[in-house]
Order: C-alpha cells, then sequence, then structure tokens
C-alpha cells in the first residue's frame, strides 16, 4: 500500500522506493514517469491512475489515509479515471450544449484540443505545461478551410477557452473532481481592426462591383448587419410602406438568436429596394442570374481588386455603418439597438473614429466659456446669473 510509478517500456506498476523495473528500465531517472497510488477497501485492493504529479499523488494518499482512519468512505479520484474521450461525448450531449447555436463550432473547437491531447488522456494528467505543448503543435498546423495559413493566436485562444468551459461544466455536475488548467492564462490578441471605407472608397467600389453585388455592397455600407443576415434577407423581412423604411429580423435570423433586430433603411437603400421589388418576385431580396446565393466572396474580391481597395474584408462593412451612424449624430443606444451589440464595450470595438474626425475636435480656453452654457440655461429660466453666482459664494464664506 503506497505510491507506486508506471514504466513507461512495459507500463508495469513497482513500489516508489524501488526504483528499476523487472524491464531493466531505471524508472526513477525517467522524466515522464506516471504515479499511481494502491490502497485496500474492505480486503480488496484499489489502485488509481493520479498522473505526472508526485505532490498530487502524495496528497491523493493522504486523502484516503484520512478517510479509513475516520472510517469514511473513500471516494474515488474522478480525475484519475475520467478521460478526455468520455468527458466530450458526455458535455456535447447535455441539452443546453444541444441548443446553443454555436454547437458546431464548439464542437469542432473542443475537437482540436483532444485531437492533440490524445482521446485516451485522463483529466488527472492534464496540465499547463500540456496546453502550452498543444499550442506549439496546433501553430504548426495548416487550416483546413485555408491552406498553406496556421492557425491564428484569437482561434487557438477560442479552442482553448471552449476547452476550458467544458472542464468546468464537468466539475459544476460532478463529472470530474477539478480542472487542473483552470488557471492556464490566454494568448494575447490583435485582432481589432480599425479599416473603414471613405465616401470616395465607397462609390469607387460600387461602381466596379457586379450588378448582382451593387444592392449588397450598398446594404452592408449604410446598415449595421451580417453578411448572412444580408445575402439571406427575404421580402417579408423588408417594409416599404410609410415615411421611414424598415427591415426586421426575427430572433431566429440574428447572432445568438436571442433578440430581434429592426433596422431603418437608408433613402438610398430604400429606392433600390423599390426598384428590385418591381422586378422580383421571389421569396429572397438578393438574387444572381436570377437565383439566390449564400456567398459572393469571388465577386466581392474582384470589385475590390478593380476598384483598388486593399486590406478591407466584408465584415469591415459594419464598422463602416456604426460609425456613419455616429457620424449621423444619432444616440449611442439606438445605434447599439439596430446593430445587435449587447455591451457598449464590444460596440466600441465598431465605432471608429478617424484621425480627420480627431483633428476637429474642439478645446476651451477659459473659465469664461465653460461657464457660458450655464449662464444661457439660468437665462431662459429667468434668473439673473450675476445673482446665482454671488449667492453660491456667500454660502461657500459661510
Amino acid at each position: 500500500m503506497g505510491l507506486l510509478i508506471e514504466c513507461p517500456a512495459c507500463r508495469k506498476r513497482i513500489g516508489i522506493k524501488k526504483g528499476i523495473c523487472s524491464c531493466g528500465k531505471n524508472v526513477r531517472k525517467d522524466s515522464g514517469k506516471c504515479y499511481w497510488i494502491e490502497y485496500y477497501v474492505d480486503g480488496s485492493r484499489v489502485r488509481e491512475r493520479i498522473g505526472f504529479s508526485k505532490l498530487a499523488a502524495e496528497n491523493r494518499f493522504r486523502e484516503v489515509q484520512t478517510a479509513k482512519a475516520e472510517k469514511r468512505n473513500v471516494r474515488r479520484n474522478l480525475n484519475a479515471v475520467v478521460t478526455l474521450q468520455s468527458i466530450v461525448r458526455w458535455y456535447l450531449q447535455l441539452d443546453e450544449v444541444l441548443q446553443l447555436s454555436s454547437f458546431e463550432r464548439v464542437r469542432v473547437l473542443v475537437s482540436h484540443v483532444v485531437r492533440l491531447l490524445g482521446p485516451r488522456t485522463r483529466i488527472g494528467s492534464l496540465t499547463p505545461e500540456k496546453i502550452r505543448d498543444y499550442r506549439k503543435k496546433r501553430k504548426k498546423e495548416f487550416l483546413t478551410s485555408r491552406p498553406g495559413r496556421n492557425p491564428s493566436d484569437t482561434t487557438i485562444n477560442r479552442e482553448v477557452s471552449a476547452f476550458k468551459t467544458m472542464l468546468n461544466r464537468g466539475v459544476a455536475n460532478g463529472i470530474i473532481d477539478s480542472n487542473p488548467i483552470r488557471f492556464v492564462p490566454l494568448l494575447r490578441e490583435d485582432n481589432v481592426r480599425e479599416r473603414i471605407l471613405n465616401s470616395d472608397e465607397f462609390e469607387r467600389l460600387y461602381d466596379s462591383a457586379d450588378e448582382h453585388l451593387k444592392p449588397v455592397i450598398m446594404m452592408a455600407f449604410f446598415h449595421p448587419m451580417r453578411r448572412e443576415e444580408i445575402l439571406k434577407l427575404t421580402w417579408d423581412e423588408v417594409d416599404l410602406s410609410g415615411n421611414v423604411g424598415m427591415i426586421r429580423l426575427s430572433s431566429e435570423r440574428t447572432k445568438g438568436k436571442k433578440q430581434g433586430r429592426a433596422i431603418p433603411l437608408h433613402p438610398r437603400m430604400r429606392e433600390i429596394l423599390e426598384q428590385l421589388r418591381k422586378q422580383n418576385r421571389g421569396e429572397r431580396v438578393f438574387l444572381r442570374y436570377g437565383k439566390p446565393f449564400n456567398e459572393c466572396k469571388n465577386s466581392f474580391e474582384k470589385a475590390k481588386s478593380k476598384a483598388q481597395i486593399e486590406d478591407f474584408r466584408f465584415h469591415d462593412f459594419r464598422h463602416c455603418a456604426i460609425s456613419n451612424l455616429r457620424k449621423a449624430g444619432n444616440d449611442y443606444t439606438a445605434i447599439m439597438k439596430a446593430s445587435g451589440h449587447r455591451t457598449f464595450s464590444m460596440f466600441l470595438r465598431y465605432n471608429l473614429v478617424s484621425h480627420e474626425e480627431l483633428k476637429k475636435m474642439k478645446f476651451i480656453s477659459g473659465k469664461d466659456e465653460e461657464t457660458q452654457p450655464m449662464k444661457e440655461r439660468l437665462l431662459s429660466l429667468g434668473f439673473d446669473p450675476e445673482e446665482v453666482l454671488s449667492s453660491l459664494l456667500h454660502e461657500q464664506v459661510r
């Protein structure tokens, strides 16, 4: 009864004091040795695989000894039993996970981590060092969707975050005892896009685009909508009646599928939609050769090349639309309602301030200018500003 070491060569478990396995391997000097503990419960021998930490094995053995001395049930170390394969299978069958709009994305993210760490790896053997090794291996791989390109730090962070979330859920549900990588920090990200089109660049891009793409990029430039929301827009989501036309998206058509959105139509876009309505009798608004389309990457790249627009992605149109609405003097909360941003911090990432705007920043030169708006307000209410000021000074002296 005590601590055991697993021989890396023959997988035989020997006492920690012995050191040399029957196969001749000097286990004591091996850096990758795995620790087990052995004890007896009601006359039956029990062995638990702990992992690569000797301290963890010693602590677990003390827990067992304490429980036996106090005549309590010896609770098995779940981290030493549960494998990555088994916890992933359990996690992906949870109702709350299956209901996620990003379920498929979560499944892919977690599968990458399990693939490189090994499906038979036990939770107890996970360490921060293994996560660092995973990152190094993952960075050397190539993306399936983009051959020749390696995963970015942002992509790797999303994979590790999804993996940590799965382990935390396992702890909360009693599947495992603890999350050994809970405090592993994420890589620093620098993925904030700051590219927007000015009016001249947009008009140049619009004129260079194919006919089926022109209304799409017009919609993207003036309205804070995502590409899929635009391309899959249907006529029952477009309201051209009244003084201000509206686009109304149900919660099923928005990211997160939690809340619908209403987006007012720009006058130029409304004219285009009225023309398209006369020509198009189908369900979808935007058609290519009379048929709906869900992707416009090739035609968009072609238009950019023809217009000589560089370092611009389709999703950057969302930055353009939000920044343009802010420049027009709209209230921030109204813009967030139209764009679907639920947090002000995320809204600020899309609301970009150009250098031209910074150059127009105004300053005050003295105290007189600071008090001028207050004086005007007092006069409008029928008070004498000088009298109010003198009475305030009198109260301060008292």
